[in-house]
């Protein structure tokens, strides 16, 4: 018999790590609906018309696809095979599981304009699949929990979602910087150095730059055809320290031959003035983003007291819903990445104790008349509002103690011939061993 294992890079999670999970869950579900974000949910399958072309080629590569049901070589000639495994492809998948939740939310959005009320607030808790190499914090299967606005141009936007990103942290006490850049500006960048036809490739490499360092981007960018002079300029950009104001002040004068790169550092300008309540947001001319769809303010946000990458992402896209036949319709969103979050957090200890069990009483019994007494027991106890749950079995009472005790149940009921007879209900808290005598409305009353 073969060993049952996990696909790679997907997981378990057990009562445990459900009690820590949820709780993240709640609070950033909490922060959401505070501020106006209203719930949907998209399939977890998309047509891989949708899907592809969004993320660029190499979030191309990453996309799960989904084979078509039957016989799906009938119609494929050796002819077909020869061509690649790209064009062979297409002609055996059609359907891949989601990447993100943007772009399906882009597609809901156009599916349902008539609809919604712009601009349209929405949230979005569900997990996302990318075939990229499992390591630590990251894996191939993992929830995303997005807030976007979108059918507004307004910077405020990004001010609202620079909030929403503060209120969440500070509430679970993980200290998170979130640093700030725009497209705009690195496509001034690019426009300066004279290679503005290689945004793509610039965007991409740059992206790359806090994990692999200067030298491999420098070589990458030369590959692709960026001069030494130009280079040693976009080296000195990069290097630009101080506080946001500093930064800006020196980057204006660099980019002043470019409108979109002074356009895009006036919507930095106005974003950090809007978010004046909110601390530990960073100007970084570095962040880049590796998503093509991206065409603004972009974010990205890192636990400050552990190295462990980003734990939140997000930016402006202006065109994403154009593809869906709905142009015009601008965007903002950020995603909470609530694996890395949760990982983060539990190794700096910053999660709740596990309360493995909402359930404060166990009933047990020693025989068939104590078991239907306690049937009735626990549907008084469930209409007062009270978790309880009753031991199945007729068997020795250590066996439901034993029960109670993993579960962490802190009350056991035992209902025996003298409780019948008495009309008592005999209650041990399994945590200090006493034993306690009571009437049904008293055992309601100190439970509730």
């Amino acid at each position: 018999m073969q060993k049952p294992s996990n696909a790679r890079g997907t997981r378990d999670f057990g009562p445990k790590e459900m009690v820590k999970r949820n709780y993240v869950f709640s609070v950033i579900k909490k922060h959401f609906e505070r501020f106006g974000f209203q719930n949907i949910e998209t399939p977890s399958i998309e047509n891989l018309s949708t899907l592809m072309g969004k993320y660029g080629d190499e979030g191309d590569q990453l996309l799960f696809k989904i084979l078509n049901s039957g016989d799906f070589l009938k119609d494929i000639s050796e002819n077909d095979v020869a061509l690649g495994y790209k064009k062979f492809s297409s002609k055996i998948v059609e359907k891949g599981l989601r990447y993100d939740l943007t772009v399906p939310f882009a597609r809901f959005v156009s599916m349902n304009r008539n609809e919604l009320a712009f601009p349209f607030k929405r949230y979005q808790i569900q997990p996302v699949w990318r075939a990229d190499r499992p390591q630590k914090g990251r894996y191939r299967e993992f929830y995303q929990c997005d807030a976007d606005i979108v059918g507004s141009d307004s910077l405020v936007n990004e001010a609202e979602l620079i909030s929403l990103f503060q209120s969440i942290f500070l509430e679970l006490k993980l200290n998170v910087q979130l640093l700030i850049n725009s497209r705009k500006v690195l496509t001034g960048i690019v426009e300066v150095l004279g290679m503005l036809d290689q945004f793509t490739s610039f965007a991409i490499a740059l992206d790359k730059l806090d994990k692999v360092g200067w030298d491999v981007v420098k070589k990458e960018l030369i590959d692709q055809g960026f001069e030494t002079n130009g280079l040693n300029l976009l080296k000195t950009i990069l290097e630009f320290d101080g506080t946001n104001e500093q930064k800006i002040f020196n980057l204006k004068s660099v980019l002043a031959s470019s409108e979109i790169g002074l356009q895009g550092i006036k919507e930095i300008e106005d974003v950090l003035l809007f978010s004046t309540d909110v601390t530990n947001v960073k100007f970084d001319v570095t962040l880049a983003r590796g998503l093509s769809y991206y065409t603004g303010l972009i974010m990205e946000g890192k636990a400050m007291d552990l190295s462990f990458g980003s734990i939140v992402g997000g930016g402006r896209y202006d065109n994403l819903t154009s593809s869906f036949g709905l142009p015009n319709m601008s965007g903002v969103g950020i995603s909470f990445g609530i694996e890395r979050i949760i990982d983060v957090m539990d190794t700096l200890n910053l999660l709740p104790g596990a309360d493995l069990n909402a359930c404060q009483v166990l009933f047990t019994y020693f025989d068939g008349e104590g078991q239907k007494k306690c049937l009735t027991l626990v549907d008084s106890l469930r209409k007062n509002g009270i978790s309880c749950e009753i031991y199945p079995d007729i068997t020795k009472i250590k066996k439901s103690f034993e029960y109670a005790d993993k579960k962490g149940i802190q009350y056991v009921a035992v209902i025996g011939s003298d409780e019948i007879n008495s009309g008592l209900i005999s209650l041990k808290d399994m945590v200090n061993g006493s034993q306690k005598e009571y009437t049904l409305s008293q055992l309601i009353e100190n439970l509730s």
